[in-house]
């Protein structure tokens, strides 16, 4: 019976559940579609009748050999390679099985991903994730992690091995793709920077003064509730009427549509979670610190910038993060007035009822928030690796 046992307990539930996630994702649902043109409606595919028996076998050997290991809690880096190598086969699978499918098909046929790709995509995802988890990566090895996969997927899409899917197909015909990926990056950043110049001030004097505190944050709260597209329209009037008034602003590219309206309005969402964030943070500074670092002889300047700054940046840096993201996702929105970025692709794919244009505009704008959450977590745990220590060493010099 304690054989049994000992058996059971080497089990991982979570792992063997996310590798059967995967398999029933793959062979229970259609893994692509091949459509007539890029607007109709095609024929579902299934895993194994998409690509020929020679393509298929590496990518169903990475398969099994990972969903078997991921049944046990051993051999976790094993795992992670493996799950690794999986996820490669897959992309390479999936662009190989489309060039086979066009072959006979009229010149105008796609090939779209499905949904059995997607979810296999969502699948490995947090396989690979649940394994850095048990092995407790530090924060530089996860980020070198991410680094990794998302150089092998780049330069596996730069080898040109996806060009018979219709979402390459989509990006190829997109001539400005850089320009508004430049675009989306600059209204997302180009809104975060004064929001934080304005914010960490602000934040550090609404904790130092709970009056301020009491009258800031209510003003930041409504203008937290008020929805995106009705923020747009209520700065289109204004705008358009000093753009009227005052052609010089105009002419610097202030008017009622384009990057005006968009930046303005996301600078007044990335208040709250900065100044929130901020005052948060140096609350939390234990009252003894400040107390050794007054002992120590610093003044108030000193105090604020070598002593209660740095203790407060891993709360602040969770503001920013939230603050990052939600911009990027709705810099999306602010194509409806004229912003540009990814959400130029996302609103004409739904006029023209094309899902790979939408996706085309979608997808980098989840990888954008992704990516970025996660240099920012990295900093968030590098900061409070060292707050420790600061901390420490404050109240020991004392």
């Amino acid at each position: 019976m304690s054989g049994v046992f000992l058996k059971f307990s080497n089990l991982d539930k979570v792992g063997g559940t996310l590798g059967f996630a995967l398999l029933l994702s793959l062979f229970a649902l259609p893994f692509v579609s091949l459509q007539p043109n890029r607007i109709m409606p095609g024929q579902s595919i299934g895993l194994l009748d998409s690509a020929s028996l020679n393509t298929l076998i590496p990518f169903l050997v990475m398969l099994v050999l990972t969903s078997l290991l991921s049944l046990f809690k051993t051999a976790i880096r094993t795992r992670l390679l493996l799950i690794f190598l999986t996820l490669m086969t897959l992309m390479y699978t999936v662009g190989a099985g489309a060039s086979q499918l066009l072959v006979e098909a009229s010149p105008l046929a796609r090939v779209s991903l499905n949904a059995g790709f997607w979810l296999a995509i969502f699948w490995l995802a947090l396989l690979i994730t649940d394994a850095a988890i048990k092995l407790a990566l530090r924060p530089l090895p996860r980020l070198a992690l991410v680094a990794v996969i998302v150089a092998a997927v780049t330069s596996l899409l730069a080898a040109g091995y996806w060009d018979s899917l219709s979402l390459l197909r989509e990006y190829h015909n997109q001539t400005d793709f850089w320009r508004q990926a430049v675009r989306h990056l600059q209204l997302s950043l180009g809104s975060i920077i004064p929001a934080i110049l304005v914010g960490i001030p602000l934040g550090v004097r609404c904790h130092r003064s709970a009056g301020l505190k009491a009258m800031v944050f209510p003003v930041l709260n409504i203008l937290q509730t008020i929805p995106s597209l009705a923020m747009f329209g209520l700065l289109m009037i204004p705008l358009s009427l000093l753009a009227t008034g005052y052609p010089l602003l105009a002419e610097l590219g202030i008017r009622g549509i384009g990057a005006a309206p968009a930046v303005i309005a996301l600078f007044f969402y990335s208040l709250l979670p900065i100044v929130s964030n901020t005052a948060l943070g140096f609350d939390k500074v234990d009252a003894r610190v400040r107390e050794a670092a007054t002992g120590m002889g610093m003044n108030a300047r000193q105090r604020l910038w070598q002593v209660e700054f740095p203790l407060a940046m891993p709360v602040i840096l969770t503001g920013l993060r939230v603050v990052v993201t939600m911009n990027i996702g709705l810099v999306a929105v602010a194509a409806l007035v004229g912003g540009g970025g990814f959400g130029t692709y996302i609103f004409q794919g739904l006029g023209q009822t094309a899902t790979d244009l939408v996706i085309l505009g979608a997808a980098p704008t989840l990888v954008l928030a992704f990516l970025f959450a996660i240099v920012i977590d990295t900093l968030i745990a590098l900061q409070r690796g060292g707050k420790h220590d600061r901390s420490k060493s404050t109240q020991q010099t004392v």
